[in-house]
């Protein structure tokens, strides 16, 4: 199965940064991708939180996902749900560490093409390495602006 895997680290409070990039409806913000982020479900217990969560992309395509964030650990899981093509799978873990010059951000995505899409794994491994750092660079600019904003740098 293809994986693509990047880390950042972001100035700023753990907590905070683990907050605002799970805070899907701020996606639009975030991503350069994403038009819509709509929450369709939360649910709370505790140290975990599950979502189920529309996005719709530049091309207006929306699909539907859930994500279960853990907010002991500072762990989110997500997995694509409904269309998944152009995949057959399409999984996400986001993790955060306090490290001493800020926030270590990674994201590891697991994947597979379905068969019949027009690219291949490795074409598409390319494409979201570029994408996922281009993507956690602008979480970053974002992110660190919010917080010289706030004067919480």
């Amino acid at each position: 199965m293809p994986q693509v895997k990047a880390s950042i680290v972001i100035q700023g409070d753990l907590d905070d940064i683990f907050a605002v990039t799970n805070d899907i409806e701020r996606w639009p913000v975030l991503f350069n991708e994403y038009r819509q982020a709509k929450v369709l479900s939360s649910h709370r217990d505790g140290r975990f939180q599950k979502l189920e969560f529309q996005l719709a992309n530049e091309e207006g395509e929306t699909w539907v996902s859930w994500r279960i964030l853990d907010y002991q650990d500072h762990i989110a899981i997500a997995q694509r749900g409904t269309p998944k093509y152009p995949f057959l799978y399409m999984h996400l873990t986001w993790s955060y560490q306090q490290e001493a010059d800020g926030v270590r951000m990674t994201w590891t995505q697991d994947f597979e093409l379905d068969p019949a899409a027009p690219l291949t794994n490795e074409q598409v491994v390319k494409r979201m390495q570029t994408h996922m750092e281009e993507n956690q660079k602008h979480f970053k600019q974002v992110l660190e602006a919010r917080q010289l904003k706030e004067g919480s740098v």
